[in-house]
């Protein structure tokens, strides 16, 4: 049988990436000791309140059709949290989707055709390449280095734009690395797009888990707010993965040019789900500044752990989930190094290749788990490394 050509274009770009984390859960559901070191799913849990606000307006009835911009009560919610960013900011500015996943997705859609390219420091978050194919663009990845904090860089930028080039897809706080990037180089950044006439689209999921310093949206940049598309959800915030809600900041022509898209893939997202979205936005929770403070500690711990072990590098996150570690100086690539990792010691972690191809001597941690398990895994990985410095010239491993 015949299939449409954007099945070819995504054939390696799904869940074939997180092909040890499904392995790692497959042990795990069998009964063998595996700690998990894989997703970005927080280990903390949404606020009970906002539960029984989602099942309270369930039982109220809120099961109807929505609209394809949003329930009235969210967007409004939206338009006064984005104030302080976007003073200017207004119903017409705003789009409601099914988490950050699916509003990416649809502005893909709407800034890239055919041929086009879309500029991402790389690594990048598994899915990226993704939506820029679905569309029928191509990635133009940019590298991102260890030595400048992963922070992407003005002149990689610059070097890396071509005829092609249409949209810089920003991240920050960064997904893999834990990069913050600064108002500064934003602003640069923003001049290099301006002089190209680039979009720029920014997803801000992880804007409430920074640990240090603060963030700065490009929204916040008045000259850029013309070319400046935003994307984000209640996923990381609020530890609500599972309810997909999300929302997209752009433009009003750029939002009124996208509805149609939107109502095209799905007509609008659940009345409940948008409710206790709303609340999140206007409610008083502790939820992320719980995350930040056990993430950053969790993130300091590991750093220190790691960075004493022979052959491991690791880079303090300022912010996020994850930390990135260099696995290089073990004689093994990333994707050697996790699967060794998950076989010899039961530990499971994402390879950075998963990210891109400037991530191949890395692997990414994430920090959702509890201390004492984040603390087993760091004598996992040390007693691996320790068995793996035991190399002979020809580079067979001792056993362990």
């Amino acid at each position: 049988m015949r299939y449409a050509a954007i099945t070819e274009r995504l054939r390696t770009l799904g869940g074939d990436k997180w092909a040890v984390h499904n392995a790692a859960r497959a042990r795990r559901d069998a009964g063998e000791d595996i700690l998990e070191l894989t997703i970005g799913e927080p280990d903390i849990a949404p606020d009970p309140a906002l539960i029984e606000h989602c099942v309270t307006s369930l039982r109220a009835g809120r099961t109807q059709y929505s609209n394809g911009r949003g329930e009235p009560g969210l967007v409004e919610a939206l338009v006064e949290a984005y104030r302080p960013r976007h003073p200017k900011v207004g119903p017409e500015n705003v789009l409601c989707f099914p988490g950050t996943q699916t509003a990416l997705f649809a502005v893909m859609l709407g800034l890239v055709g055919p041929g086009e390219g879309v500029l991402i420091g790389d690594p990048y978050y598994a899915t990226y390449e993704g939506v820029v194919s679905a569309a029928g663009g191509h990635v133009q990845p940019v590298p991102l280095r260890m030595d400048r904090d992963f922070v992407l860089q003005p002149a990689d930028l610059r070097a890396a734009i071509t005829p092609e080039s249409r949209v810089l897809l920003l991240n920050t706080p960064h997904n893999p690395t834990g990069a913050v990037i600064d108002r500064a180089t934003l602003e640069e950044l923003g001049a290099i797009c301006a002089e190209h006439d680039l979009w720029i689209v920014c997803d801000e999921v992880y804007a409430e888990l920074i640990f240090e310093g603060s963030f700065i949206s490009p929204l916040e940049i008045a000259a850029l707010r013309e070319r400046v598309v935003v994307v984000s959800s209640i996923s990381k915030s609020h530890a609500a993965t599972g309810f997909r809600s999300g929302w997209a900041i752009g433009p009003a022509e750029f939002c009124a040019a996208l509805l149609p898209v939107s109502e095209t893939m799905l007509f609008g997202n659940q009345p409940f789900i948008a409710d206790m979205t709303e609340a999140a936005l206007r409610g008083t929770f502790d939820t992320s500044a719980r995350m930040r403070e056990a993430f950053g500690r969790r993130a300091r711990m590991l750093c220190e752990r790691l960075n004493a072990v022979p052959g491991l590098s690791a880079q303090t996150p300022r912010g996020g989930m994850f930390l990135m570690l260099d696995v290089s100086g073990t004689g093994l690539d990333g994707e050697a190094f996790a699967w060794r990792l998950l076989e010899a010691r039961g530990v499971a972690v994402m390879p950075g290749s998963a990210f891109g191809g400037n991530g191949d001597g890395l692997v990414r941690v994430a920090l959702t788990v509890p201390d004492a398990k984040l603390e087993e895994a760091a004598r996992r990985i040390q007693t691996l490394c320790a068995a793996l410095s035991g190399r002979d010239v020809a580079g067979a491993a001792v056993a362990g």
